[in-house]
């Protein structure tokens, strides 16, 4: 790989990820080196000849070539008690409160280990259906997934990682609608992404304007124009950037192992959609590790260092299944009958940069073609190769494994040695978004994604929860600048995902996805005023081209960034932010609102003074300035009082402070939240954030739009059937836990029929 000047991020990145480090935080890893050498010989002991082996594995990662994800990077060797797998798909969640609960412990402890998790909630009954036996009707999958969001909170993963976790829902659930826009809540379920399971049936019914049912264990519960839901699925995604689109049918249909298994989730990228308790774990090759005499006439990859260095990565992965640990055993079992592993690229666009070749272009489609094909023709000649000597994976089975659609579009001559030998991976190709390994190796570009920018900040996650802000120049770019100077004009063929249309991602997309056995994981980005209609098409040809889902991402002030572009010009701030405080005036005025929380037997009173500033445009505004927050319960004295000197504190330095309202919104009590006013509410500090918000949009601080936006956003908590007992019986009140009316007052105790809240004066 040509040497450049090595970035700094690259070396942070390494540092605080995967440099082992011992307890008290001192180096082991002196080097990279260290850390390839620590992983290589890890996983050379799974073989006869681990000193065979060992220097292989090792000179197979020099300089980059090929990177084992993060979670091999920084726990193979270190005799750490984590799994090296980062994709996994939890059990099938039956639909009683055991088994829910179940769920949720084993999704703790896979989290804990560093594992990243996907659950399906279709089946789940939906929000309204009685509950037999207890006389009550079902919270529906949404409030579960709320429960998962909160736990998932309390869980720091392995390193310096937070769990992350997929959902998905069926199409036809009749909670679909609930599903879709549950994220538009502002700090609901931050810590899912959410992608909706599309169906065959479901998108031919949306191309012909049919109706759409949606059921549950077989009983309709109603019908609706399936171009309907549809549109309100891609409106939610252009406003909000979620839900996710997965085509589940196609997904099944093309599994090497449809004769065995059925998938109705991914991981949390996407790229991997697994069985219940499947596991995949990850590894990139570096595509611009390979490229020859870049940026002239006759760049070209080295297809044969390239084979080479595929056939050593099967193996090394290979060799992961035994050495990782397994957070529950059905983890192990199910990864150990399969053997799926999930070898993809990263470095694409870089490649094609080096290489004269213009990303998304006629040219640049068919040579990734050329590169993908030799990519998988290799991989799977490698799993062969090690099913001639190992044995193929324990559930093969040859008959059925070559009647698979993927299996029959390889070429004749690998077929033929699957007949003769099996494969020793179901799954061999993935491709994962492999954004802090391709910061740690340089910071080529992603997975096969653009290259975002030349140059951009980045917000960096640190250990302590922080973010830094850094300056990333692209691999490919800083190699050119070396090379030709800085006045050098950038060629043609250096193009970002700034000025790429959604054609050339889909173009890429498909054309990679003929030759992935798993998924992709890829976002196409598209400009803030992309119109909705060419959006919305951007899906459908999606579908229509054949790939295995569809992310998008359009910028909009509801949406933060981890990437931004890097611009010359200043940013104008609303609000000038001063070095010091502002003295404080002998009067300001304010108002005092009383908030009641349902877990609390006194009410709190929360007072917030304003200050008359002018805002960039010199018009005065009434701006926040200092916070109170009182209550006869001296259980929430010093934390209350610690808030106010802090929200203070920032309230008086000026500035845009309406960030302060969206940080208390977004804490989660893993005890809880409450349902106040028909709505979720998931902390008492979220709610001390709600009252504050509510001030800065009536004093004109915060802009109308957005309280009018969160109301029609807000779930409303309307059960039909239990109004309708309310109004029969008048014993029952709403519960301020899970909003029912089925709070019965007996014994000088309030009980909840629904979800077993009770309280006792």
């Amino acid at each position: 790989m040509p040497v450049t000047a090595p970035s700094s991020i690259a070396q942070q990145i390494w540092d605080m990820k995967y440099r082992f480090k011992s307890a008290d935080g001192s180096a082991i890893d002196r080097t990279v080196v260290d850390t390839w050498a620590r992983v290589a010989k890890a996983l050379a002991a799974q073989e006869k000849d681990p000193a065979v082996w060992a220097p292989r594995f090792a000179r197979a990662m020099t300089d980059f070539a090929f990177l084992p994800a993060g979670r091999i990077l920084a726990g193979a060797g270190t005799g750490r008690k984590v799994t090296l797998h980062n994709c996994f798909v939890m059990g099938t969640i039956e639909d009683d409160m055991t088994s829910i609960f179940t769920h949720l412990k084993e999704a703790a402890l896979t989290m804990q280990q560093g594992g990243g998790i996907g659950y399906d909630f279709s089946t789940l009954r939906p929000k309204g259906a009685p509950v037999k036996g207890v006389g009550a009707d079902a919270s529906g999958p949404l409030s579960f997934m709320d429960v998962w969001d909160s736990m998932c909170r309390t869980i720091m993963s392995a390193g310096s990682r937070r769990g992350a976790m997929m959902a998905t829902l069926r199409c036809d659930h009749p909670d679909i609608e609930e599903f879709i826009t549950a994220k538009q809540t502002p700090g609901r379920l931050t810590m899912f992404n959410l992608s909706v399971l599309v169906t065959d049936a479901f998108m031919n019914a949306v191309k012909e304007d049919k109706e759409w049912q949606l059921a549950f264990g077989g009983e309709v519960t109603r019908t609706l124009k399936a171009r309907a839901l549809w549109d309100k699925i891609i409106r939610a995604t252009y406003d909000f950037a979620e839900p996710g689109v997965i085509f589940i049918d196609r997904i099944n249909a093309r599994n090497n192992l449809a004769y065995c298994e059925t998938i109705s989730a991914t991981n949390p990228c996407g790229e991997q959609p697994l069985p219940p308790y499947g596991t995949c774990l990850l590894g990139s090759i570096n595509l611009a590790w390979f490229v020859e005499s870049p940026f002239a006439a006759e760049a070209r990859l080295d297809e044969a260092r390239l084979a080479d260095t595929i056939a050593v990565a099967v193996r090394m992965m290979d060799n992961v299944v035994e050495a990782s640990n397994y957070p529950i055993a059905a983890q192990r079992g199910e990864a150990e009958q399969k053997r799926r592993i999930g070898l993809g690229v990263t470095g694409l666009a870089d490649a094609l940069i080096m290489c004269g070749l213009r990303y998304g272009n006629a040219q640049g489609v068919a040579t990734t073609r050329r590169w993908m094909e030799l990519f998988r023709d290799t991989a799977y000649g490698a799993s062969i190769d090690l099913a001639a000597e190992k044995g193929p994976f324990p559930l093969f089975d040859a008959e059925a494994y070559l009647a698979g659609e993927t299996i029959r579009s390889l070429p004749a001559g690998l077929r033929d040695r699957i007949g003769r030998h099996g494969i020793r991976n179901a799954l061999v190709t993935s491709i994962a978004p492999t954004g802090t390994i391709s910061l740690f190796a340089d910071n080529v570009s992603s997975g096969i994604e653009p290259v975002f920018s030349f140059v951009h900040k980045r917000h960096v996650l640190m250990p302590d929860g922080t973010r830094k802000e850094e300056e990333v120049s692209d691999y490919a770019y800083r190699l050119f600048r070396e090379r030709h100077g800085a006045a050098a004009a950038l060629p043609e063929y250096f193009v970002d995902a700034q000025v790429l249309a959604p054609e050339d991602h889909l173009a890429m997309q498909a054309a990679v996805q003929d030759y992935i056995d798993s998924s992709i994981s890829k976002t196409i980005n598209v400009p803030e005023d992309f119109p909705f209609e060419r959006f919305a098409d951007v899906y459908m040809r999606a579908y229509d081209m054949g790939c295995k889902g569809c992310t998008t991402y359009r910028p909009s002030a509801v949406r933060g960034a981890v990437l931004e572009v890097k611009r010359e010009e200043k940013p104008v701030t609303a609000f000038a932010v001063t070095e010091e405080p502002e003295a404080r005036p002998e009067t300001l005025p304010g108002r005092t609102y009383k908030l009641r929380w349902p877990e609390s037997d006194h009410a709190i009173y929360i007072t917030v003074n304003d200050i008359l500033s002018s805002d960039s445009r010199g018009r005065n505004v009434r701006r926040p300035f200092e916070v109170f927050i009182n209550s006869k319960n001296m259980e929430h004295y010093a934390w209350t009082v610690a808030l106010t000197r802090m929200i203070s504190a920032v309230f008086r330095r000026g500035g845009d402070v309406g960030f302060v309202v969206e940080e208390l919104k977004a804490v989660f009590d893993p005890r809880g939240g409450q349902w106040m006013n028909g709505r979720y509410v998931p902390s008492l500090l979220a709610a001390i954030g709600d009252v504050i918000e509510k001030h800065m949009i009536d004093t004109g601080f915060l802009a109308q739009e957005r309280l009018a936006r969160q109301k029609s956003e807000t779930p409303k908590v309307v059960n039909l059937k239990n109004a309708a007992a309310a109004g029969r019986d008048r014993r029952f009140r709403a519960c301020p836990k899970c909003g029912n009316n089925a709070l019965l007052r007996q014994e000088d105790c309030d009980t909840c029929t629904s979800c077993g809240y009770s309280k006792c004066s």
